[in-house]
């Protein structure tokens, strides 16, 4: 068995077994000649050797961390209990250090009645030294004493620190994983507005112009299609998030929810790269788009493709739904070490139009910036002196998603 798996093993084991070694060491030390009788020590009590009674005061005090954990005033009340008859009959036992680590351990595994706990222990402590006292010499003084327990004071407060500190610690990971759930929420709620949005908003455009082409079948059958295609790179854009939010789900059968062998492909494809099918979906929308591309294509650009293609399923978006029917014309450049993306809309649509796509509804635009800032590139998005709306994005391409 190896150390790791030992490990693992020893972590599944009861508290109380894990503890009971504690004990043991205790009790062993208690035996060994060099230091039976010279434990702790308080007033000035001769040292007398172990007998049936000293058993006893062994035992509780031994037994005292074998449950630290689980009963921590069980633990205290066993180690005070077998401290006092040790001190009192004069054993001086190694195993009276019991007591300031069950001290330890209440303060910190104790929840409830703390204060109580330690006021009990204070007052319980006056009688016992005073016990002490009388029955001593006189060689011990008040002073003695009384640093005593302010020892034992000192144990309890590292307890009591120690549980603070784990407190923060729990604290502070669930601030962790709030935030790391509230980051992967938004990060989900931004896949389904890229994906939902531009599919949706193409679909209404095109059943809109289907209701005015009556007259006219062939051009009412194309544009019926153009509907049918883009629902089904809808539900193949779904898929793909899907697969990325669960790992585990199925994307071998591609005939599911109507998909065909050839979306089902696309489903298991990232939708960066595919920007030219996204144009020319626009472009059946009724969008008049020009479209340039250039540069290399890199082996791998990490997360910068799947923000272009998101920058450019954006902006086309918003010419759809607030310059429908004004020219777009979209760059992309592809760079050894980054993506340039353009895509501007000329000012034949409203100036009140173009103002509403740069609001971008809180979770268009303005997530797109998070997205390329995250990757460490450069955002803008605004109105041009003629009227119209341009969106630039620069995003290097060794960046993660």
């Amino acid at each position: 068995m190896s150390v790791r798996e030992a490990g693992r093993v020893w972590r599944r084991l009861d508290v109380t077994l894990r503890d009971l070694p504690l004990g043991v060491l205790f009790l062993v030390a208690s035996f060994l000649p060099g230091l039976r009788g010279h434990g702790t020590q308080v007033g000035d009590l001769p040292t007398r050797p172990f007998d049936a009674l000293a058993v006893v005061a062994l035992a509780l005090e031994c037994l005292s961390p074998v449950v630290r954990r689980r009963w921590p005033v069980v633990c205290l009340a066993l180690a005070a209990c077998g401290f006092a008859l040790d001190q009192l009959c004069g054993y001086h036992s190694a195993a009276g250090t019991a007591l300031p680590v069950a001290l330890i351990s209440a303060g910190s595994h104790l929840e409830r009645l703390r204060r109580t706990t330690a006021a009990v222990l204070s007052v319980a402590y006056v009688p016992l030294a005073v016990a002490l006292a009388r029955l001593g010499s006189g060689g011990e003084t008040a002073t003695e004493f009384v640093t005593f327990y302010l020892t034992l004071a000192l144990a309890w407060r590292a307890g009591a620190w120690l549980r603070s500190t784990r407190a923060a610690e729990a604290a502070r990971r669930e601030r962790v994983a709030a935030d790391t759930r509230t980051a992967e929420r938004t990060r989900i709620a931004a896949e389904l507005h890229d994906v939902v949005t531009h599919h949706v908003t193409a679909m209404v455009v095109q059943a809109e112009a289907a209701r005015y082409l009556t007259a006219a079948p062939e051009r009412l059958e194309r544009s019926l299609t153009a509907v049918s295609d883009t629902g089904r790179l809808a539900l193949t854009d779904l898929r793909h998030l899907l697969d990325l939010l669960k790992p585990a789900h199925d994307t071998d059968h591609g005939t599911d929810h109507g998909l065909g062998p050839t979306e089902a492909t696309q489903a298991r494809t990232p939708a960066a790269g595919r920007v030219l099918t996204l144009v020319e979906q626009t472009r059946r929308a009724g969008q008049p788009v020009d479209f340039t591309e250039w540069g290399p294509q890199p082996a791998s650009t990490g997360g910068a493709d799947l923000v272009a293609y998101r920058v450019v399923q954006e902006a086309l978006t918003n010419a759809l739904k607030y310059a429908h029917g004004s020219r777009t014309s979209v760059q992309v450049q592809r760079g050894e070490t980054e993506i340039t993306v353009e895509v501007s809309t000329d000012g034949t649509g409203s100036r009140a139009a173009t103002a509403t796509a740069a609001a971008g509804g809180g979770r268009g635009l303005a997530g797109l910036r998070e997205r390329v800032d995250v990757l460490g590139g450069d955002f803008s998005a605004g109105s041009d002196p003629d009227g119209g709306f341009t969106v630039r994005a620069r995003i290097p391409a060794d960046g993660t998603s």
